[in-house]
């Protein structure tokens, strides 16, 4: 017994939903790459589902990329947190503004 396919794009339209709401409403630049890391995993879901779906393992390749992508992201995030706590000692993302030339 398999799980069918619309199941799985329920489950990621929702974890996409969730990322969608944290990216606009949060101010907590962690809180930002917690949600913009569940976008990238729903769109993960979706690869691997329509793979094995349509039985190649392409959609699980493009997965694979989307992993390393999502490992560059948070390395280049943290980076700019901690810049951002450095300069002004909070997590605010909308401080970053003032960091402009």
């Amino acid at each position: 017994m398999t799980v069918p396919i619309e199941f799985y794009l329920l489950l990621s339209a929702g974890m996409f939903c969730i990322g969608l709401f944290g990216v606009l409403t949060r101010r907590n630049a962690i809180m930002f790459l917690i949600s913009v890391e569940l976008m990238l995993n729903a769109a993960n879901i979706n690869l691997i589902a329509f793979a094995f779906f349509y039985g190649n393992v392409t959609g699980q390749v493009f997965a694979l990329f989307a992993i390393g992508l999502a490992a560059a992201e948070v390395a280049i995030g943290i980076g700019i947190i901690l810049v951002l706590v450095r300069n002004y000692g909070d997590l605010d993302v909308e401080n970053a503004t003032t960091m402009r030339w």
